[in-house]
């Protein structure tokens, strides 16, 4: 590489993409590490329904993006991108530390003909485990398809009408099966089993030991097979028609008999909505012009910037993979304080990494006109003031909009059709020739991206509840906390986008490399077929068993490499595409698609949600049911999407005129589009 003389380096590239790097890895950081515990905490603590939690996740993410247009905007026009990056890590610390502040919790209370039942919880994501005081007896909460039952603390098998036990047994001593199964009235015919009892979609580790068959439960071994009957397993047998025992100490409440009553702490939602909205407004500061800073460091036509920008974007996938792994963990395992106080430590560090190395950017990304900012606007406001205060704005229409989730798709779908006939009207109008065309290629590639991100982007919502509600996420022995397999994508690009890059360098040696319209059509039948894998896993086990984790590593990784189909060759397709005098508006308009796309995936997350209790399912095999009836058609529809855009691919190719695209390995979008 050749450094200019003057210049001050590191390993052959400014030294102001240190800091750059480390301020976008902390960034998201703290941006992944947050939304990998989102879906669960809204679920779980605030006890939202799933169709409420999906549509506060798909607004939020939808707003991250759309209001990255105001920041960038204000940074280019007046504040510069360093003043523009350092407050936006200003509001990521105050949001993501606000997010900390948790309160005790929402209360679920059971209304039912016997009396009302506060259910109180112990434990996160699949730890998780409900409670009732019942006769002055702590007695845990079991859910099945048609009632939901207790008995004592540790000794508990869920029924169904016929008052059969919804269980598989999966162990290879048959000696044991037989006392399950004459404790059931059943036969024993039928296959060998393998290694466990599964109980209601819970895995339970068995043991034969010299007091009986023991069975591991809240960490201790309490007996399985009892019959006295105060012990007794069965709670409600065939010769009483589904009836519980009333000799026993059992509480049974008949599904569709009960009703149930939230109450949230208002303070502390309210504190939600403001942390949420602390965060959109800072990732529109910080987000655009971060990168907008790398490319200022190289002089133009300098070629030691795409490696530059290849670095960066390795930034941003570590600071994913770190996060989902740290904050996901401590979030999962200590409490939800812990991980969102880590995601705002880390935003912290990311900000005093930022200051501390403004003398190593060498003048760059300083203010258009520092005379301008002095300017007074209304009085004795100046206009750098005027700056701040609209993240005032920001946070108030966002905390309004979170609050009213549902209207955020309407607002984005309206403002993204009267983009599209904006720009095809200019386009028609002062365009001509290949101009033009080359323009409604930028707007094809602008919308083609919506069908994938509202795909792809179920990793944070309906995939985790998923993942932590019916996979088997026990991988060698340890149960692995459902936002660490959100770390799968990252881990993915690290090891295949190199592969990727290469396997267009050989193809294009030999004129065989797709074109940009071909990938973006299969990137978009990839998100599609993740999904009828997921589903093909999902079926091949009984309707309340767990689906193996392979599953969840094979739709992360399709995901992933449609993901590298599609998402290096975007933001750089609407820049050399679009008219020199619209290179910003196109930008907001990727931006725009983006933010609808994101929208769309929470209302398909919503479709996918199950009825909860306490933030748990109530009925496994509906809800298993249910989710792939939606990842089903979802993946149908992707891959027809996808195959339609195949079909298209000639003639937006032809729109083009032949602009070459340059791919690059990592891309600015390189992780659920960043």
């Amino acid at each position: 590489m050749t450094v200019p003389p003057s210049e001050k380096s590191f390993l052959g590239h400014p030294r102001g993409l240190v800091i750059c790097f480390l301020t976008e890895m902390w960034e998201r950081f703290s941006y992944y590490g947050m939304r990998g515990l989102l879906l669960l905490y809204l679920t779980q603590h605030f006890l939202f329904s799933d169709e409420r939690s999906n549509v506060i996740y798909g607004a939020y993410i939808a707003l991250v993006y759309i209001m990255s247009i105001v920041g960038g905007v204000l940074s280019d026009k007046y504040l510069g991108q360093r003043k523009a990056v350092t407050f936006g890590a200003i509001l990521l610390v105050l949001g993501h530390f606000g997010m900390a502040f948790e309160g005790s919790g929402s209360r679920e209370t059971l209304i039912t003909s016997a009396g009302n039942f506060e259910v109180q919880a112990e434990g996160r994501d699949n730890r998780r485990q409900l409670f009732v005081d019942y006769e002055g007896e702590t007695r845990r909460v079991v859910f099945d398809s048609t009632q939901f039952a207790t008995l004592g603390d540790e000794r508990i098998l869920p029924v169904d009408d016929a008052g059969v036990g919804d269980y598989q047994i999966q162990r290879r001593t048959r000696g044991f099966i037989e006392n399950i199964c004459a404790l059931v009235n059943l036969g024993c015919a039928g296959p060998e089993p393998e290694t466990v009892l599964v109980l209601n979609g819970e895995r339970l580790h068995v043991e034969e030991t010299d007091e009986g068959m023991m069975v591991e439960r809240l960490g201790q071994m309490v007996p399985l097979v009892e019959r006295s009957e105060t012990d007794i397993l069965v709670l409600a047998d065939a010769t009483t028609a589904g009836q519980p025992d009333t000799s026993s100490p059992v509480a049974v409440f008949e599904h569709g008999s009960y009703s149930t009553v939230v109450v949230q702490q208002s303070l502390y939602v309210n504190i939600l909505y403001i942390s949420l909205a602390l965060i959109i407004a800072g990732v529109g500061f910080l987000k655009p012009n971060i990168s907008t800073i790398v490319g200022d460091l190289y002089p133009e036509g300098d070629p030691r910037r795409d490696g530059g920008f290849t670095l960066f974007y390795m930034g941003i996938n570590l600071g994913s993979f770190l996060a989902t792994w740290t904050c996901g963990i401590l979030g999962i395992v200590y409490g939800w304080a812990w991980g969102f106080g880590a995601a705002g430590l880390g935003m912290l560090f990311g900000l005093i990494v930022f200051q501390w190395g403004q003398p190593w950017l060498d003048g760059k990304a300083e203010p258009p006109s520092p005379e301008k900012l002095r300017e007074k606007v209304l009085g004795v406001v100046t206009i750098e003031t005027a700056c701040y205060t609209s993240a005032l704005l920001i946070v108030a229409v966002s905390v309004a909009l979170l609050m009213n989730a549902g209207i955020v798709n309407t607002l984005a779908m309206i403002t993204g059709i009267g983009m599209f006939v904006a720009l095809i009207g200019y386009s028609i109008i002062r365009l001509k020739g290949a101009a033009r065309t080359r323009m409604w290629a930028a707007v094809y590639f602008a919308i083609a991206q919506i069908p994938f991100w509202s795909l792809f982007e179920q990793a944070g919502s309906s995939l985790t509840l998923v993942t932590s509600r019916l996979v088997d996420t026990n991988i060698f022995g340890w149960n692995v906390p459902t936002p660490v397999f959100q770390s799968l994508n990252a881990g993915f690009i690290f090891l295949f986008a190199p592969l990727v890059a290469w396997l267009w360098v050989w193809l294009a040696r030999r004129g065989w490399e797709p074109s940009t319209p071909v990938k973006f059509a299969i990137g978009v039948f990839g998100a599609g077929l993740g999904y009828l894998v997921l589903v093909g896993g999902m079926s091949s086990v009984g309707a309340a068993a767990l689906t193996p984790v392979f599953f969840i590593f094979a739709i992360y990784w399709i995901h992933t490499m449609a993901e590298l189909m599609l998402s290096p060759v975007g933001l750089s397709a609407m820049t050399k595409l679009a008219p020199a005098s619209l290179v910003g508006l196109f930008m907001a308009a990727w931006f725009v698609y983006s933010g609808l796309g994101n929208a769309m995936s929470g209302v398909i997350a919503a479709a996918a949600g199950a009825e909860t209790v306490g933030g748990q399912i109530i009925d496994v095999a509906g809800a298993k049911s249910n989710y792939i009836q939606v990842f089903s058609s979802i993946g149908y529809i992707g891959m027809v999407i996808g195959f339609l855009m195949l079909l298209m691919a000639p003639i937006v190719k032809r729109w083009m005129a032949e602009t070459h695209i340059e791919e690059r390995p990592l891309s600015t979008d390189s992780v659920g589009h960043n």
